[in-house]
């Protein structure tokens, strides 16, 4: 049995439909168009899950239809590939290939389930084939076995659960995954070109013709599907396409910045940005030394502002590896990385919040004493603000910062810089935070600063004294000064009250 990939996962939105009923046919070579199966046209479910019909993998010509479900009996299992002949067996496979294009209904279990057991069966023995490597399979073999894949994968998505379908909105981590109902066909469609992909019998210079760039667009639409399934094997064939055809790489790079760039400026929502940033965590490991200036722009213009969007918390781990991987082969790019994060810098959201300390944390700690001073300023006036924020969970995870030894080293090179802006923080943590833990560990780190530099701390405990005073009598003035008007008030209320 294959290995069913079940990973959990929530929802997204996708750009084009790949499934417009005029892409793909499943005739033999040559009688394409004619053996094609007419049907009504696709009707599309949701605006933001549509898009301009595009040309089937390799089709030159008129687009065909992929083929809807035969008539009930019409269809009878063919025999097994080790029934037949060795010089059959290519004949075995396009024909094979021909059943496996008809499309069923699997809202109703009931309903064909007998063609959709042989369909089921013969993707086996596709996949089986294969695997095995028992012949190396011809060119038009392998055209009309893409346009098979193309015909049962590339399909309109269903609507989105967050979208306006009249349901209550619900945290996506707390929702039941969708699962797709034609997965049964659907895993092995996608294990036959995993295996197609992966094998050492598929020459890259003839599959280059028909995995070409608008499948691997179609494939990325994909990833906006809710089922995690799909996402999972999707993730492992693209990576596995990007790894073996060279020519499609930069391509790929481009087309998953245009679904970054549409998630973030656009829709706010899409299912697979998690694996496609599990895909660019392998991609950036691999960049060469000195970094090209086309990576660091990604970086810039695309993965920095994946921190913007609200259901970051569903892709934050892996964002937060690419951008640790992107620290750690060019450290210069600290600088640039912590002042992003200061930029998108969540005001009202404390899950958000505990987040960032976290990636912080981990930039901060590829990041070198010369990148380090350029940002501290900013960065430390935020971290200030956290020390002092009322939800415990942000206050506790800043604080957590000074159990890193590298980040203390930092800090203690450039505590003249840093004790001056965090003291307020601490000390008003100590008077007044209502979290015995956060109390706690502030007290830790006044401790350090206190044992790190005693002049420092104490000539910045005078200025706190110093502007505490100020403010107390700033503060008296002010009351004194409301006491003279009311009683001003008072006085001249009483002069113009007439008496009867």
């Amino acid at each position: 049995m294959l290995k069913k990939i079940i990973k959990g996962g929530h929802r997204k939105p996708s750009k084009s439909d790949p499934n417009d009923g005029s892409l793909y046919s499943f005739g033999p070579p040559g009688t394409r168009n004619s053996g094609s199966v007419s049907t009504a046209n696709v009707v599309v479910n949701h605006a933001s899950r549509a898009g301009p019909a595009a040309s089937g993998p390799n089709t030159g010509g008129p687009a065909a239809i992929p083929a809807m479900a035969p008539p009930s009996g019409t269809v009878d299992p063919l025999p097994l590939f080790r029934e037949v002949a060795s010089s059959e067996r290519q004949g075995m496979f396009i024909r094979k290939l021909q059943i496996c294009c008809f499309q069923f209904d699997f809202s109703d279990t009931l309903k064909s389930a007998r063609e959709k057991e042989i369909k089921r069966q013969t993707l086996l023995e596709l996949v089986d084939f294969i695997q095995s490597g028992s012949g190396k399979i011809t060119e038009t073999c392998q055209e009309e076995m893409i346009r098979m894949i193309s015909a049962n994968i590339f399909r309109c998505l269903p609507p989105a659960s967050h979208e306006n379908t009249g349901q209550e909105t619900t945290d996506p981590e707390e929702e039941e995954p969708y699962l797709e109902p034609s997965w049964p066909h659907l895993q092995l469609v996608y294990e036959l070109l995993l295996r197609y992909v992966v094998s050492s019998d598929t020459d890259t210079k003839v599959a280059k013709r028909y995995i070409d760039h608008s499948f691997v667009l179609k494939l990325l639409d994909l990833f906006d599907s809710e089922d995690p399934r799909e996402r999972e094997y999707l993730k492992t064939i693209l990576h596995r396409i990007y790894g073996k055809f060279m020519v499609h790489r930069p391509f790929i790079r481009k087309a998953i910045n245009n679904i970054f760039y549409r998630f973030i400026y656009e829709t706010d929502w899409h299912s697979g940005i998690g694996e496609l940033l599990e895909i660019l965590g392998s991609i950036i490991n691999g960049f060469a030394l000195p970094m090209k200036e086309e990576h660091k722009l990604f970086l810039v213009r695309a993965l920095i502002p994946l921190h913007k969007p609200k259901p970051i918390a569903m892709y934050h781990q892996q964002l937060s590896y690419c951008i640790t991987q992107f620290v750690e082969k060019d450290y210069k790019l600290a600088d640039t990385v912590i002042r992003g994060l200061l930029k998108y810098w969540p005001v009202t959201n404390c899950q958000k919040e505990v987040l960032f300390l976290g990636e912080l944390e981990e930039v901060l700690e590829a990041t070198q004493s010369a990148e380090f001073q350029r940002c501290m300023v900013p960065l430390f006036r935020q971290i200030a603000r956290c020390l002092n924020s009322s939800h415990f969970q942000v206050a506790e995870r800043s604080l957590f910062l000074w159990n890193n030894e590298h980040i203390v080293s930092l800090i203690a090179q450039n505590r003249s810089v840093i004790l001056p802006i965090i003291f307020e923080a601490l000390e008003k943590n100590i008077q007044s935070h209502w979290n015995q833990a956060v109390h706690g560990l502030t007290v830790n780190v006044r401790k350090m600063f206190l044992e790190m530099d005693a002049d420092l701390f104490e000539e910045c405990q005078r200025e706190y004294a110093e502007k505490e005073a100020r403010a107390r009598e700033l503060e008296e003035n002010r009351e004194l000064t409301w006491k003279k008007l009311a009683d001003v008030a008072a006085q001249r209320g009483a002069e113009d009250m007439i008496t009867v």
